[in-house]
């Protein structure tokens, strides 16, 4: 009998660098049971104590004797436009290793119900061909990499209301043009740019009021836990998930956006009535949002947070939040933010973290609430 706090059961083929749980039963009592050898790796084995089953982290997966990445590899070619015979060649150059077109299909179908975008993807590779996505490399202090996927942004108007897809897509765009990149940059030897040297997001703390925060299991879990496969360190887990989901979330429209929030924007919203914490400065807050989604009405911001339940970013998305609606002119009401990794995932509306009028009775020294939530899709166009 699978144990009494089974969680979700997984949307496709389970694929867990170290397996957490039993793919058959969910279980939690997993214990290492020697190797399998195929011909390009060794697999672990593994044996689970709730259901006597054995598996590898490639459970359910046809062609697992290839590598996880050159797997997660070849769903990102396909869906940013590629055929599966150029896929398969892309493959061969990249990591040598020769992958027939027909496991490629395989995989494709195996992960359809994970890689959404793969049912826009005739449409956008017809307009867009294998061009779907803009970047640019942005030096600010280090470098973001900046990408659009272009496809997204123009159906966008079919997830949020229209103007507001058209107020994003105006400053999603601008950041390709006359973009004050000086605001993030830091100069030493220019006085004039060191007395405005930017203050980062996520090293401001401040006030907040309490709100609501939602934990519950997203798409964005399952497209993270693929992404990770990219990752060959632990430094390029961040750009390995941010890739994934951007070129095969049907949701994920950019990563790595700038934003900003200037003196005089704070001192708007509190002409608006707005409870913001922020202490008073002539530096700009920046901060560069990690994936940025169109889905169900809402602008969701996201911040991949290896760790995330033992992390508690608020302070840094509502900042992100307070900058990407003053940047776009859009009201705090279109946006929701929440930070996620491959096994959890919570979220809030970051109203609720200025609004007077919205702020609940509570006492001061009271936790924070959490509520629980089945698994949603993460909605798909």
């Amino acid at each position: 009998m699978p144990p009494s706090y089974m969680k979700h059961k997984p949307r496709g083929p389970v694929i867990q660098a170290r397996p957490d749980f039993c793919p058959y039963c969910d279980g939690r009592e997993l214990i290492k049971r020697g190797l399998r050898r195929n011909l390009h790796r060794h697999l672990q084995m593994y044996w689970c104590q709730d259901c006597t089953r054995y598996f590898t982290p490639l459970a359910g997966v046809k062609g697992a004797k290839y590598p996880p990445r050159v797997m997660a590899r070849a769903l990102c070619l396909y869906n940013l436009g590629h055929s599966q015979a150029e896929t398969a060649r892309r493959i061969a150059a990249e990591h040598r290793i020769t992958v027939p077109r027909r496991t490629i299909a395989d995989w494709i179908s195996a992960f359809r119900c994970i890689t959404t975008f793969e049912r826009l993807r005739a449409a956008a590779v017809t307009e867009f061909r294998s061009a779907m996505l803009k970047g640019r490399s942005l030096r600010h202090q280090q470098v973001y990499q900046y990408k659009v996927h272009m496809p997204k942004l123009a159906l966008a108007a079919t997830m949020i209301a229209p103007n507001i897809a058209a107020q994003m897509t105006s400053y999603l765009l601008s950041v390709f043009e006359d973009f004050p990149d000086v605001l993030f940059q830091e100069n030493a030897d220019d006085d004039s740019l060191a007395e405005a040297a930017p203050l980062r997001s996520s090293k401001s703390r401040f006030e907040i009021l309490p709100l609501s925060r939602t934990e519950k299991q997203n798409l964005a879990n399952d497209l993270a836990a693929l992404g990770l496969l990219l990752a060959r360190r632990n430094k390029d887990r961040h750009a390995s998930v941010q890739d994934f989901m951007l070129a095969n979330d049907s949701c994920t429209i950019a990563c790595e956006v700038p934003v900003y929030l200037t003196s005089g924007d704070i001192a708007r919203y509190k002409c608006e009535g707005l409870f913001i914490g922020l202490p008073e400065s002539t530096k700009a807050v920046t901060g560069h949002i990690d994936v940025l989604q169109a889905r169900n009405g809402f602008i969701h911001l996201l911040d991949y947070k290896p760790g995330a339940r033992q992390i508690d970013p608020v302070n840094q998305l509502v900042i992100y939040a307070l900058a990407f609606a003053a940047r776009t002119g859009l009201p705090l009401k279109v946006l929701k933010c929440a930070w996620f990794d491959e096994k959890d995932y919570f979220e809030f509306f970051p109203l609720e973290a200025v609004s007077l009028r919205l702020a609940p009775e509570v006492p001061s020294d009271a936790t924070p609430r959490t509520h629980f939530a089945v698994r949603e899709p993460g909605g798909s166009f």
